[in-house]
């Protein structure tokens, strides 16, 4: 026998069948102050339980497989009344009489049907007490009620066995005060449906049509309900021989006894990831708490290499099965693939053109001729790019974009920085140079947020579009910092080499060819990767801004939705 309904949950149902399957169906729950409210005015009401002859009561019923609690139960005239008490207002006829919202009907429905059951007794009406404006509505029980609850139950257990994620609301106003539109981004679908028309035309390349990527704000005004930003705190542990461990409710690093520094503590609520570099410890408690506080935990080495990550869960099977069926489609991944290296090269050839403009970092003319060369041999692969008709030619293109761009990023590094900074080309495992010692550290901390954002999300990392699982990195994670790479990483590294932050010395170590960063050197480069992500950035599609910690999650949640016909906003970032 299936899992009884909680009656709450048919609220969610007649106020929008998205809210429903995303809370009851993919178990997506988000406490917000609305919830947080509602739960206080239930507890000042069980406090003043003795002051009235009312009481409340979990119940079950196997008739109609519903679980829940009457919030207030009362006998008037021999006849018992279920109450329903709700924080917000009433709706309004239209003579401005109170009425009760469609869906507080369908809940007092449910547990005049509960009472009824298990009293034996007929129950003829329902309460429901709006507390903002003061008033009770008086809800009647009759057989046209029962239909509407059993067509509500039989559409829910639909809607339990179905994979595909119903469509946004057609009631705008309804999001707006939903807590899960930061996850179900109703506003995102409606401007991608209004973009994937039936003329668009999706090989054309987004590099030859820039009117393409200008806001719509003439159509729609793109309301964010995205937060534009996150509050909490990463916490990067990079000194050798820390502890982190739980103390109460926060979260406690405590350093190498020899260090003469002082123990920290940070509220667990104002955390949102943990950072383990090289010898670092975490106890399993710690473990446990920053999993149940959905707080993710990631290590890297002392040299800078991401080891992985540790998540609280795994995501739904409905959200794992939508992205299995779409992922395992060669046409629909060459789609993606296109959108995401165009995405990277858009980027690319912005930062070399940019810096083309500024003279000031070109300090010669052997360096301004190569940003020359590199920008017309990138835009001269744009087009054929743009019709790769597999994978395998796409990523021949990138890799000859990726050694233009690599070839002309010294000429971007002022002779006043010093030669010892300016890199030779691009290498990897082990960095030979200063500068690629930086962007490799870099790419490590982008790789880290990048797979925190797909874990949030409820993605499974493990299953790509463009990369192949050549080693022990996620796929779909190096797909995605695609995007980030000269965002994040090369513009504040290479900003930060012009203005000189780094000592030559103490804040690199080099063993033979191989150079590493040291721990003073990390230190900072974190806190320059860490500020890089506080700067906000507006989106040149969707009009609104928000800073790049949040847009790594936005755009793991914008790759959803190209296999829930609610796509046409991934990878259309730019570099200004």
């Amino acid at each position: 026998m299936s899992q009884p309904l909680a009656i709450h949950s048919l609220h969610a149902l007649a106020y929008c069948e998205r809210l429903f399957y995303l809370e009851n169906v993919e178990f997506v729950r988000v406490a917000d102050e609305r919830v947080y409210a509602g739960r206080r005015l239930h507890v000042e009401l069980e406090r003043n339980e003795e002051e009235g002859d009312w009481l409340s009561m979990q119940l079950e019923s196997q008739k109609f497989g519903l679980i829940g609690k009457v919030d207030c139960l009362r006998r008037r005239d021999g006849q018992l009344i279920p109450y329903e008490h709700k924080r917000g207002r009433s709706a309004r006829s239209p003579t401005g009489q109170a009425e009760a919202w469609s869906s507080d009907k369908l809940q007092i429905y449910a547990y005049a049907a509960l009472v009824e059951e298990h009293a034996g007794r007929p129950i003829g009406e329902g309460r429901i007490r709006y507390h903002a404006d003061n008033v009770m509505v008086r809800v009647p029980i009759d057989e046209d009620a029962y239909r509407v609850l059993d067509q509500s139950i039989t559409r829910a257990r639909e809607l339990q066995t179905q994979v595909a994620r119903p469509p946004v609301a057609l009631n705008e106003r309804l999001c707006v005060k939903c807590s899960l539109a930061p996850i179900c981004l109703p506003e995102e679908a409606r401007l991608g449906q209004e973009r994937e028309g039936p003329n668009t035309n999706q090989q054309a390349d987004p590099l030859e049509r820039e009117g393409d990527n200008a806001p719509l704000e003439e159509k729609r005004k793109t309301i964010r309900l995205f937060p534009a930003d996150d509050d909490r705190q990463i916490l990067h542990v990079a000194t050798p021989g820390s502890r982190i461990g739980r103390k109460g409710n926060r979260v406690e690093i405590v350093p190498p006894a020899d260090s003469g520094e002082p123990s920290q503590l940070f509220p667990i609520n104002e955390v949102s990831q943990i950072v383990l570099h090289g010898f670092a410890q975490i106890s399993t408690q710690a473990l446990g708490f920053c999993a149940e506080h959905a707080v993710g935990v990631h290590w890297l080495t002392s040299g800078g290499r991401y080891l992985g990550a540790w998540s609280s869960g795994a995501g739904s099977v409905q959200r794992r099965i939508r992205q299995y069926r779409a992922l395992t489609d060669p046409e629909f991944c060459l789609k993606l693939s296109r959108q995401l290296v165009q995405a990277r090269v858009r980027t690319q050839l912005s930062f070399l053109l940019r810096s083309s403009r500024e003279s000031n970092r070109s300090s010669s003319e052997e360096d301004s001729s190569v940003k020359v060369e590199a920008i017309t041999s990138i835009r001269r692969l744009l087009g054929p790019m743009s019709r790769a008709t597999d994978i395998h030619s796409l990523r021949g293109y990138e890799g000859n974009v990726g050694a233009q761009y690599f070839r002309a990023l010294p000429s971007l590094i002022s002779d006043q920085a010093g030669s010892e900074m300016k890199p030779d080309g691009r290498s990897r495992r082990p960095p030979q140079d200063r500068a690629n010692a930086l962007l490799s550290f870099g790419y490590s901390l982008l790789l880290k947020d990048v797979l925190n954002a797909i874990l949030v999300v409820g993605l499974d990392p493990s299953l790509g579009f463009y990369h192949q699982p050549r080693s022990n990195a996620h796929p779909l994670a190096l797909d995605l910092m695609e995007m980030f790479r000269v965002l994040l990483v090369d513009l504040p590294v290479v900003a930060s080499i012009n203005r000189r932050q780094w000592e030559i010395d103490d804040d690199f170590t080099i063993a033979g060819p191989q150079v590493w960063l040291s721990e003073q050197g990390r230190k900072k480069l974190i806190s320059i990767y860490e500020r890089r992500k506080q700067d906000q950035w507006r989106h040149p599609v969707i009009g609104y801004s928000l800073s790049y910690s949040r847009l790594i999650e936005l755009e793991v949640r914008l790759l959803e939705k190209e296999w829930m016909n609610e796509g046409g906003l991934f990878a259309r970032l730019r570099l200004r």
